[in-house]
């Protein structure tokens, strides 16, 4: 079998990830790689890890050119341009066979129709990257849970959380290029993998009907002076001026088509989580049965007293967003596979070899980015958001929030 070429739009933290996750696939290379910053550090370590030689390239077209499918990892900010790089280098002539594109879509309702209408124009299959669907854990449980599933009835609740520190770059940081704060960064995570979790067994993802959103937003560590004043100084971004949220917590209610039964799906997630790292909560109950998923019960623990600690240079060596380097770390041996990136590259690659989409589409970003402005919706206005009604939709398809605006601070209440 010819090995699938794959290049890589961006080359900060996340393509890195996913350049160690191409380690879990005996079928795909990085081939290449276009950046403004960072490509050539990309590029030694991919192939010091064995996954491809991974070129870099000076242009988007060049990249196209070279890869069977390109995997947009730049920032949320410069997402229209790569893609429209894109579009313009296939009419050129560059054949790709698929496109990637890592969470969110976009950072409006309006930005991710745009961007699926580009690859709409390109007729080109679409994987969109949500990486904790495919975790595994939630995979095999639910696999588990197949016969009571099919004997009691779907689940009906789930609930998700993922909460650490903060972001590695000063533009997560920042509202207006991110678009939002925690929510918008990993608020999509959460409400996605309720709502699959939910999903009857065998159903298309979008199944459910999603009919009401309610959320609140604050700022609490990064809100206080000494919070605010240490962020401005480690990244350059004043929430004095633009905050953005640290915490948000949900709740999303879907309707089965079929049986009219609602569920719910509830969401944690913050940037204030100081212990080991980060936390990925996950359970799902359903009529006499349940499962539940903690990422820190790892099989492997590492203590480092306080002199040993002294020759620990980088505490993401024990696990992603980790701040400590001494005591009882809680160890990861295999974050990549863990956390799902190696099976949804897995999945991509696969479905592009046959000519279709992957498991989670473009459209299917479109509407996690909806729900997510919903919440949004919700915490500014009070009220819980009724996404049956047409006059609602309508308005999320042009919504921006306050805090995207860089105008948090009329509505999270920071002293």
């Amino acid at each position: 079998m010819e090995r699938f070429k794959l290049g890589f739009i961006g080359a900060g933290f996340i393509s890195q990830f996913q350049a160690t996750a191409l380690q879990g696939l005996r079928d795909a290379d990085l081939v290449g790689v276009y950046a403004p910053e960072g490509a050539e550090a990309l590029s030694a370590f991919s192939k010091k890890i064995g996954v491809g030689e991974c070129t870099v390239y000076n242009s988007i077209e060049d990249v196209c050119n070279a890869s069977d499918a390109v995997a947009v990892f730049a920032p949320n900010y410069v997402r229209i341009e790569v893609f429209q790089a894109i579009a313009d280098a296939v009419k050129k002539g560059a054949s790709l066979k698929g496109i990637i594109c890592e969470k969110p879509l976009g950072r409006t309702v309006a930005e991710a129709q745009q961007l699926l209408d580009l690859a709409r124009s390109m007729e080109c299959p679409t994987a969109y990257f949500e990486n904790q669907i495919h975790m595994k854990a939630i995979q095999n449980s639910l696999a588990q849970l197949g016969p009571q599933q099919r004997t009691m009835g779907p689940i009906a609740l789930a609930r998700s959380a993922e909460e650490h520190a903060g972001p590695h770059m000063p533009w997560f940081w920042d509202p207006t290029r991110q678009g939002g704060g925690v929510l918008s960064d990993m608020g999509c995570h959460s409400i996605a993998v309720g709502w699959y979790v939910l999903t009857p067994l065998g159903k298309d993802p979008m199944f459910l009907e999603p009919v009401a959103v309610s959320a609140d937003v604050g700022l609490l560590k990064w809100g206080t002076p000494e919070g605010r004043n240490k962020l401005l100084e480690r990244t350059g971004v004043d929430y004095y001026k633009t905050p953005a949220e640290d915490f948000a917590t949900g709740m999303v209610t879907f309707r089965n088509p079929e049986t009219g039964q609602h569920v719910k799906a509830q969401f944690t997630n913050s940037w204030m989580y100081d212990k080991q790292g980060l936390r990925l909560l996950m359970d799902g109950l359903g009529p006499g049965y349940a499962f539940e998923i903690n990422t820190l019960m790892s099989p492997l623990q590492v203590f480092i007293g306080d002199e040993a600690a002294e020759a620990v240079a980088d505490a993401e060596t024990a696990l992603e967003k980790a701040t400590a380097t001494r005591g009882l770390l809680t160890v990861q041996p295999n974050e990549a596979d863990l956390y799902g990136y190696v099976s949804e590259l897995a999945d991509a690659v696969q479905s592009f070899r046959e000519g279709r989409d992957a498991l989670l589409t473009f459209d299917y970003g479109l509407e996690i980015t909806r729900l997510c402005q919903a919440a949004y919706m919700s915490a500014e206005e009070g009220r819980t958001i009724d996404l049956t009604d047409a006059a609602t939709r309508s308005k999320l398809d042009t919504y921006t929030s306050l805090i995207a605006q860089g105008r948090g601070a009329e509505t999270l209440r920071v002293g």
